[in-house]
C-alpha cells in the first residue's frame, strides 16, 4: 500500500493525529528534496550528465520528473530575485478567506497552474501536442497545442485552463489563459482570478534537472506581474504509478497554513 503522500492527507486519513505528523514530515524543507519511499527505486537525486536531445535537435523532456522545490508549500519562497508578489486590496481580501477555508488540492482537486503536487510526471507527445500527465490528486493530464492555433476568444474556465506552446531555441514555451479561480498557487492560499495568464518556460540544462520560469500576470488579483523559478529533478528509476486521492478526506481542515517537516 502506497504510504508516501503529500502533507496531511491520505496517511493521516489511516493514523489519525499520529498520521497528521508523519505525512507533514515527507515534505522538503526550502530549497530540499522530498525523499522517495521505501522500495520506490530512483538514482542520485539530481542526476548528471548532458541532456538528450530529440532527433530533430530539439531536447528531450522525456522521463519521469519530481518537482523539487516551491510551487508546493509557498511561492514567495521561489520568487526570481527582484521580483515581488505585490496583492491588490482584492487579492488580499481573496488570501484572507483562503486561509479561512480548507485547500481544494487537499480535498483532491487539481492543482491548476502553475502548482503542482510533490509526486511524479511525465511529458507525453502526440501530433501537434504534448501531454503533462500527473501521478498525483484525481491522476489528472494538462494538454498543450503544440500546431501553432491561437487561445479561443471566450474559453471555458477550467482548472488548467487552455495551453499554447511553441519552441524558442531549446526552451519550451507554454502560455495559458482560461482558468477558473477555484485553486490555490501554494498551500499559503495566494489567489488568482479569472484574468490570470501564465508563461512558462521549460529548459533543460543537463541530464538530471528540468528548470521552469513562470511569469504570473493576474491584474485581478496582484498589482503587477512576477516570476517564479521551479526546479524537478530526473527520476531514473521510477515510473508513473496509479494514485487515488479520497475525496472523503476528513483531515484538510486541520492543515492550518504552510505545512512544514518536523
Amino acid at each position: 500500500m502506497k504510504k508516501f503522500l503529500f502533507g496531511a492527507t491520505v496517511v493521516s486519513m489511516w493514523l489519525g493525529p499520529v498520521g497528521l505528523l508523519l505525512a507533514q514530515a515527507t515534505l522538503p524543507p526550502p530549497g530540499g528534496s522530498v525523499q522517495d519511499p521505501p522500495g520506490r527505486g530512483r538514482g542520485p537525486v539530481f542526476p548528471k550528465g548532458p541532456a538528450p536531445k530529440l532527433a530533430d535537435g530539439k531536447p528531450d523532456f522525456s522521463g519521469v520528473w519530481r518537482p523539487d522545490n516551491g510551487l508546493v508549500g509557498d511561492i514567495s519562497r521561489i520568487l526570481k530575485p527582484g521580483d515581488q508578489i505585490l496583492l491588490k486590496p482584492e487579492g488580499e481580501k481573496m488570501m484572507k478567506g483562503h486561509k479561512a477555508n480548507q485547500d481544494p488540492e487537499a480535498n483532491c482537486l487539481p492543482t491548476g497552474v502553475p502548482r503542482m503536487a510533490p509526486y511524479p510526471w511525465t511529458i507525453a507527445t502526440a501530433p501537434g501536442r504534448l501531454f503533462f500527465l500527473f501521478e498525483g490528486n484525481i491522476h489528472s493530464y494538462r494538454q498543450i497545442f503544440m500546431d501553432g492555433r491561437q487561445h479561443p476568444k471566450d474559453p471555458d474556465p477550467t482548472w488548467y485552463g487552455h495551453s499554447v506552446g511553441h519552441w524558442e531555441g531549446d526552451t519550451l514555451v507554454i502560455d495559458t489563459v482560461g482558468f477558473n479561480d477555484l485553486f490555490w498557487f501554494d498551500f499559503a492560499g495566494h489567489p488568482h482570478t479569472e484574468q490570470l495568464h501564465v508563461v512558462e518556460r521549460y529548459t533543460r540544462p543537463d541530464l538530471g534537472t528540468l528548470v521552469e520560469e513562470i511569469l504570473i500576470d493576474d491584474p485581478g488579483a496582484y498589482q503587477k506581474p512576477f516570476t517564479l523559478i521551479a526546479k524537478n529533478r530526473l527520476e531514473q528509476k521510477s515510473e508513473i504509478m496509479e494514485y487515488i486521492c479520497q475525496e472523503n478526506n476528513q483531515d484538510p481542515t486541520h492543515i492550518v497554513g504552510t505545512a512544514k517537516p518536523l
